[in-house]
């Protein structure tokens, strides 16, 4: 998509989502594995299904990543480094560099960076979406530095992790160049408590994890009506990822009375957050000078 003349300061000119429910047929098999590849602009994310036990994958990075266990232990290997066993319901923030995760028969996990050396980008499947890259989103910039133990796997335990006391639903964490959100709640959001809101510097993943979900999609009226888009209420079962571009206005409603997780993902780091005291781990890192 060829950006607008006046893109880096209009929120009229809106970028069209990327959504993929991770179905049979938009899969690779790797080995044992069934993965799905896609991106935003900052942000790769790598889903997994394991077919066998002992199934493995492995991960180059640049910077720490994301493993997040939701439902089947794991273990991580890095190099001579003793193995790192990590349960289900947890998240696993890996330090830069080669590893690898021995899966479970019928694990799903997720992989989530600001960088892969071992990915090509124009093999995920929105690749399409990022020929052009978009000037309003701010680059990842310099990496938050972590203050101990910066090469060392941690496992957070998610059951044990305690939301912020005003913001019951999430739990944030963050890496040197990423942030999530952890949203997990039983049966339908309330559709009287939506809350509909745009980025204007960043972009946003939205990953189902357990339930289905109608994400909402508005882009805002300007003079210029070539510009206007039709609403969208986007069906999304888990699994799946929309990749939200700035000024798109979003908000996603779980459907349905089963437990519903949904994970935001955003890079660089939301400073905002982190500056509310929201971070479960912020007091790990410190900002890049």
């Amino acid at each position: 998509m060829q950006p607008s003349s006046d893109q880096t300061i209009s929120p009229f000119s809106v970028r069209k989502r990327s959504f993929q429910i991770f179905d049979d047929i938009s899969s690779e098999q790797v080995g044992a594995l069934r993965r799905w590849l896609m991106r935003g602009q900052n942000f790769i994310v790598e889903w997994l299904e394991a077919d066998a036990d002992g199934a493995t994958t492995s991960v180059q990075s640049q910077h720490e990543t994301l493993v997040l266990l939701p439902e089947a232990g794991g273990t991580i290997h890095q190099g001579q480094k003793p193995a790192v066993a990590a349960p289900a319901g947890s998240i696993c923030i890996v330090p830069a560099g080669p590893y690898s995760i021995t899966l479970q028969r019928g694990g799903r996990y997720c992989v989530i960076a600001s960088s892969r050396d071992d990915i090509d980008l124009n093999e995920v499947l929105n690749a399409a979406a990022y020929v052009d890259p978009d000037p309003r989103v701010n680059p990842v910039g310099t990496p938050y530095r972590r203050q101990t133990c910066h090469d060392a796997v941690q496992v957070l335990q998610l059951d044990d992790i305690v939301p912020p006391a005003d913001n019951p639903r999430l739990k944030m964490f963050q890496t040197e160049t990423l942030s999530i959100n952890w949203v997990a709640y039983d049966g339908p959001r309330a559709r009287t408590q939506l809350s509909p809101h745009s980025h204007s510097s960043h972009e946003q993943g939205s990953l189902a994890i357990q339930g289905r979900y109608k994400h909402h999609l508005r882009v805002k009226w300007g003079k210029d009506a070539n510009l206007w888009q039709d609403d969208e209420h986007c069906d999304a079962p888990s699994p799946s990822l929309l990749v939200i571009p700035v000024y798109l206005i979003h908000t996603s409603e779980g459907v349905g009375d089963e437990k519903h997780v949904l994970v935001d993902i955003f890079s660089p780091p939301r400073a905002d957050f982190i500056a509310k005291g929201w971070v479960y781990n912020a007091n790990d890192y410190q900002a890049g000078a």
